[in-house]
Parts: structure tokens; sequence; C-alpha cells
């Protein structure tokens, strides 16, 4: 079975995709060994991260149409928040961009975050080597805006993109975020707003090198995305990044990172929150450390 799907998305089969993400995703028998025999593929991961609100579906929607544009074939994983007790989600993706799910060289696949604390699903990368398979020129990774914990997308992503809108607050707590160390890209989105031009001062000042050491500055990129303004510019930066990625250390670093995060994921593989839920219910004069130990 595994042989068979993974032979029709090489031939470009959506179906057969997005049935191996489902099955994937809900760990179905033996899911692993299609895993293991996934090519090498050069598609580039592009991840779209910020706060809520800052319009990362809106700049999603638009760099989709810039790779449309360009003849290229683009797979987009939403991720939208899940209900902390049933691990529903309303996923608002499917509504933003309908406009593309008929279109023959675009994907789009909603996921639920199902409890993950990172903006991420609990088997994003997996979900998104299988795209990878499916010859995607680029593949898109849009987070929930969780704020704080969204770094994950770092470990995941060739280039992330960073969206903040000008009234985010002064430039300390968009430090406080936790974005100024993961952004490859910075884009002030809503730049017709008022004070957007001192923002992006601040925010530029912020970013500059300190040390002679680093050479790079990040670039900060203006945009109204709801008019499509700017989004060009920004697809530019992202390619120049995806360029320079390739022939770094980050490369090497990327892998390691999603090494460890699959190797933690199946250490943890037998231990379930609500097990450990109802054997805390059960005992007396519980002792947090004490409880621990028995799974150290």
């Amino acid at each position: 079975m595994w042989n068979q799907l993974l032979k029709e998305i090489k031939e470009g089969n959506i179906k057969a995709l997005a049935r191996t993400i489902s099955l994937v995703e809900n760990e179905y028998e033996n899911y692993f060994q299609l895993l293991k025999a996934l090519p090498v593929s050069s598609s580039k991961i592009i991840g779209i991260t910020g706060p809520p609100g800052a319009g990362k579906s809106t700049i999603t929607d638009a760099l989709i149409a810039e790779i449309v544009a360009q003849d290229k074939k683009v797979g987009v994983l939403c991720v939208d928040p899940s209900s902390p007790f049933n691990f529903g989600a309303l996923l608002g993706d499917r509504i933003r961009m309908s406009e593309w799910y008929n279109h023959p060289n675009v994907f789009i696949r909603s996921l639920a975050t199902r409890g993950s604390l990172g903006g991420l699903h609990p088997k994003i990368i997996e979900i998104a080597d299988i795209m990878k398979a499916a010859l995607f020129d680029y593949v898109i990774i849009e987070t929930v805006g969780v704020g704080q914990s969204e770094v994950e997308i770092a470990g995941l992503a060739n280039t992330t993109v960073v969206i903040v809108v000008p009234e985010a607050g002064d430039e300390v707590q968009t430090m406080k975020a936790g974005l100024m160390e993961i952004a490859d890209v910075f884009v002030v989105n809503k730049a017709d707003r008022p004070d957007a031009d001192l923002f992006v001062r601040n925010l530029r000042l912020m970013l500059m090198p300190h040390s002679t050491k680093i050479v790079t500055e990040v670039p900060v990129v203006k945009t109204i995305a709801s008019q499509k303004q700017g989004v060009k510019e920004l697809f530019e930066k992202i390619c120049l990044h995806l360029d320079h990625v390739e022939n770094s250390d980050r490369k090497y670093y990327l892998l390691a990172e999603k090494a460890y995060h699959i190797i933690q994921q199946y250490r943890m593989k037998n231990v379930s929150k609500g097990d450990l839920k109802d054997k805390i219910q059960e005992s007396k004069n519980f002792n947090l450390y004490q409880f621990v130990q028995q799974y150290l």
C-alpha cells in the first residue's frame, strides 16, 4: 500500500497525497515505512509566523499568487488552534484561501495543533516531507498566532518570515515576543496605518548587526497584503535567503533539529497525558517528583 501511495504522490496525484497525510497524521499501522522511503527533495519550506491578527493568512494568499504567476507549484499547510478539551479546530484558512482550492498548481491542507504548544502540528515534520515528495517547488507552513512559543517554526523552515503590524507595540515588546531571533525576513504588514514608518525605522535599528562578525542584516519589508502591495518584494527577499541557506551550515542545523524532534516524539510515544491524569487522580498524597520518577 505504501509503495503504491508514494508512487502516486510522485506522479502528482492529489487524492493520494491527501490520503497519505491523513494516514500519517493518525499514525496508521506501519506508516514509518513510507517515511523511510521518501526521496531526497529540493523543495523549499517557507515558514510564516507572527502574532494573531498580523495578516499571516492574507500574506500567504498573496505569496501563493506570486508563486503561481511564475508557473511554480506550491503546497500550503495551514495550522489552526485546537480546543484544549476535544482537540477540534475551526479551520478558517479554508475560507480565506478558497480561490486556490481548484488550482492545479496549488494544494492546501488545514491542520489542527492537537494541543501542541509550538504553533504547529505534532506530525508537521513528517507531513512537510510528504509534501516535498509531491514535487512542489515551495511548501508554505502558516503557524498559529500564539506568540512566544511559536519559535518552533525556525527548526522546520528553510526561511522563516515573521509578520508584525505597526500597532504591535514598541520594539521592546517585539523582542519579548520571542520572534526577533528566528526571523530571516521581517514583514511589517498593514503599512498604511499611522506610525508605520516609525515602527519600521525602530525595527531596522534593532536588527542592525551589533558585531563585525555578523555581516547580514535581516531585511524588513513593508506590505499592505490586502491590496497585494509589497508582496513581490517580499517574495524576492525570501528567494534570496533560500539561495543563501542552501550553501550554509544552517541546512545541517535544521536537519539536526528535525532529527531531535522526531527522536523525542518516539521516545515519549507511550506516555499519554490522559493516562497521567487518571493515575494522578487515583494517587493519594500526590508528590509531583515521586510520580515522575517512575517514568525516568
